[in-house]
């Protein structure tokens, strides 16, 4: 009997890259191959026979990565020649064959409208010897119509829609994702409650501009319905969704949120710039006033929603009176956490071509500034927890050295990250998915600490399945606290909209 082959899957960027990354490794499962034991000590891609890059275009520095890992990959293909190379997603709908002239020992490139020819590709590729580019223009099927191997047992991602109808001029990823496409209600919500009857508890709604689902079929108020819809699951305690553009934001959705119990009170609304000017150069069709006015009715009808954002620093043009404006409405916002980043030429895009580039050491002296004030703000947001309950729902992979301190870690209901204390005795610990009440003792920046031990633990069917996938004894606190995660994403924008 031949050797069941292993795969391993490294994902770069947005929600969407995960989400799909999701279903690469469930048509992998599918096509009879073994997900590789991690093993970080031994570096990238070892053990594995197929090493996918799922990838990002967004920032500079994802190509520079993408590059530099492929380079890694061919020495470890040197002394495996039968490894499997293949790379997905944005950067190759965007490089296509240039990606084979940079790195000739990759087997497969595929785009993001194909997802679901990869293991096809990969046969031939393994058959032909030869390498297989395949890059579609048009979506060949919904993400969410191919199987899937997910990360959690307890939580899911859900794609409402994929592609986007903007044309922001930073922005490459309308090009690569194409225009909107949304799915049918009925099929989201068939999806979500199959779903829900694995035992997942949380669903995050998906798409590159998620309010504006509904446009394709000529229905404005599709997504505070669907919003509502979601509120009739049974078994279904927290609804997610990321990420909305202001210009598309309305009230019904407001209302939606407000009075559906299980849609959390967390918004995330990306800004991008504070300046007016800035905005109309960026092509973002709202200018500061509208922004902070839905920021308002948001607060006026859900007065605990935390709000995060994105904001770009140094935009083509930006002056340091845009980037006082930038300064302003963020002081005005009162974030509870921002992704802020340095703007970066993509090629491709109207603003790489723009005169005026702000230099890069002008660029990084006001993305300090920026960073230093949402974090001030951030910090004095979490404070005013110390001393309060909040409701947890128990996660992995969140805490980084909760082995060390005998602490859980997951998200409140506005989504704010908690560090918790829990007891010695093993049978006595929240599991994943599990949630409780907890009392804050200590604020932090990014994150909120409770040093006393959960109350009212809840065990949940999502820790059910969470504690039968282990197929194991429940872990000391901190210690194999989850599904092996293999291509764990890393931090890049929140981009599934813009």
């Amino acid at each position: 009997m031949a050797e069941t082959r292993s795969y391993h899957v490294i994902t770069y960027g947005c929600q969407m890259n995960v989400h799909d990354s999701e279903r690469i490794s469930g048509l992998l499962e599918e096509a009879g191959l073994e997900r590789a034991e991690a093993d970080p000590s031994a570096g990238l891609g070892a053990g594995a026979d197929v090493v996918v890059f799922n990838t990002c275009a967004v920032r500079e520095n994802a190509d520079n990565r993408l590059y530099g890992n492929l380079g890694h990959m061919a020495r470890v293909k040197a002394g495996h020649p039968d490894l499997q190379i293949a790379v997905g997603g944005c950067m190759a709908q965007k490089d296509r064959d240039l990606i084979l002239k940079r790195a000739p020992w990759v087997d497969v490139v595929f785009g993001t409208h194909n997802v679901g020819a990869l293991p096809r590709l990969l046969e031939r590729a393994r058959v032909e010897r030869e390498a297989q580019v395949e890059i579609k223009e048009a979506l060949e099927t919904f993400p969410s119509n191919l199987p899937s191997r997910r990360e959690s047992p307890y939580s899911a991602w859900v794609s409402v829609s994929v592609g986007c109808n903007n044309t922001c001029t930073f922005c490459i990823v309308p090009a690569l994702r194409g225009k909107e496409t949304d799915r049918r209600p009925g099929d989201i919500l068939a999806e979500i409650e199959m779903l829900v009857a694995q035992g997942v508890q949380e669903i995050t709604l998906l798409g590159q501009n998620v309010n504006a689902y509904g446009v394709e079929f000529g229905d404005r108020q599709a997504f505070a319905k669907l919003l509502r819809a979601c509120g009739g699951i049974d078994g279904l305690e927290r609804v997610r969704f990321t990420s909305p553009h202001p210009k598309d934001f309305t009230d019904d959705v407001i209302a939606a949120m407000a009075e559906t119990p299980n849609v959390m009170p967390q918004l995330h609304m990306p800004l991008q710039s504070g300046s007016d000017d800035v905005l109309r150069a960026m092509r973002r069709s709202y200018r500061s006033a509208k922004f902070l006015g839905i920021l308002d009715r948001v607060r006026e009808a859900m007065p605990e929603a935390a709000i995060t954002t994105d904001i770009i620093v140094g935009f083509p043009g930006e002056t340091e009176a845009d980037f006082q404006a930038t300064m302003d409405v963020v002081r005005q916002a009162r974030f509870s956490a921002a992704f802020t980043f340095q703007y970066s030429i993509r090629p491709g895009t109207p603003a790489a071509t723009m005169p005026n580039q702000v230099p890069k050491e002008v660029t990084q002296e006001r993305y300090e500034r920026l960073v230093d004030l949402v974090s001030d703000i951030s910090w004095e947001e979490n404070k005013k927890f110390s001393g309060r309950d909040v409701e947890v729902m128990f996660a992995t992979g969140e805490g980084r050295k909760d082995a060390e301190t005998n602490r859980m870690s997951g998200r409140a209901r506005d989504n704010r990250l908690v560090h918790v204390a829990v007891p010695d005795d093993a049978s006595l610990r929240p599991r994943p998915g599990d949630v409780a009440t907890v009392r804050v003792t200590h604020a932090a920046p990014h994150h909120l600490n409770s040093d006393e031990l959960p109350r009212d633990l809840r065990r949940t069917r999502g820790g059910d399945a969470w504690e039968a996938a282990q197929g194991a004894p429940r872990p000391a606190a901190g210690v194999g606290l989850g599904m092996p995660v293999l291509g764990k994403p890393e931090p890049l924008p929140v981009v599934s909209g813009c």
